[in-house]
């Protein structure tokens, strides 16, 4: 944008991704939702938002003062903000990508799924890595983390996007 500071094109970027990331955890967190009510029973249990939350919040001394309704809330607060977070990211690196936003997107959606669920989770304690669960169960998250990331690079945009605009 012309006219703006490198500071101030970085933190338009920056909030651009937030929202888009925010955003983008909605029809995330229904695709998880959906696609685990259609797992076997035994693959049921908890989806990752929930066990990581509640490890969190065991680890602080709150989970057994939280009553159903403000585990929820808790999960979804923390999806939510780690989705807002790592769009803030995208935001932040999107102008450097030579692809299209929705692909741009995706792509980052697998690099967020695999630093979280086979690094960062694991290394941390806080959830075993995805090797460690049913195929189904990583086909979803994958799958979850794809639908994220799309809609993080078709709000956000890239690099690529932005000339197109300028051109």
């Amino acid at each position: 944008m012309q006219g703006t500071t490198p500071a101030e094109n970085a933190f338009r970027d920056l909030v651009r991704g937030a929202v888009a990331g925010c955003i983008a955890t909605a029809p995330m967190t229904w695709s998880m939702e959906a696609m685990h009510r259609r797992l076997p029973e035994r693959e049921r249990y908890p989806l990752p938002p929930r066990q990581i939350t509640m490890r969190l919040a065991e680890e602080a001394g709150v989970q057994e003062h939280l009553d159903e309704g403000e585990r929820l809330g808790l999960t979804l607060l923390a999806h939510f903000g780690m989705g807002t977070a790592a769009g803030a990211l995208y935001g932040l690196l999107a102008r450097k990508q030579p692809l299209p936003g929705p692909l741009a997107g995706a792509g980052f959606g697998l690099a967020v799924w695999a630093g979280n669920y086979l690094g960062l989770l694991p290394a941390l304690d806080i959830l075993r890595p995805a090797t460690e669960h049913p195929p189904r169960r990583t086909a979803l998250m994958i799958a979850a983390h794809l639908v994220w990331g799309t809609v993080v690079g078709a709000l956000a945009g890239s690099g690529r996007d932005g000339e197109r605009q300028a051109s």
